[in-house]
């Protein structure tokens, strides 16, 4: 039951990021400008975003999707490290945990 509670919400969680990132609110695009990543840069992260929750959803490409969001989620924890922007490390560590149960369970 958690292993199925996990997949999905990281197929939401991973879903809802992935259009934030790529419709690019005012917020959004600041934090990137503000890292020194590109402009196009939140659209290239909501695409994979998107892509990772579509692949986790799948079960066929489950482990793919899984393993895909942990890298995304490995770079943003990394970012905002570096950067000492610790106010999005609290939403990452949701990331974590959910990629850690399913990766754990499955």
């Amino acid at each position: 039951m958690i292993h199925v509670l996990s997949i999905w919400f990281l197929v939401v969680a991973f879903s809802g990021a992935g259009l934030v990132n790529t419709i690019g609110t005012s917020g959004t695009r600041s934090d990137f400008a503000r890292w020194g990543y590109p402009r196009w840069w939140g659209i290239v992260t909501g695409g994979l975003e998107i892509s990772s929750a579509v692949l986790i959803a799948l079960p066929v490409s489950r482990f793919v999707g899984v393993a895909l969001g942990a890298v995304i989620i490995a770079a943003a924890v990394f970012t905002v490290l570096r950067h000492r922007d610790h106010a999005h490390l609290a939403p990452l560590s949701v990331f974590v945990t959910l990629i850690a149960v399913a990766a754990i369970s499955s």
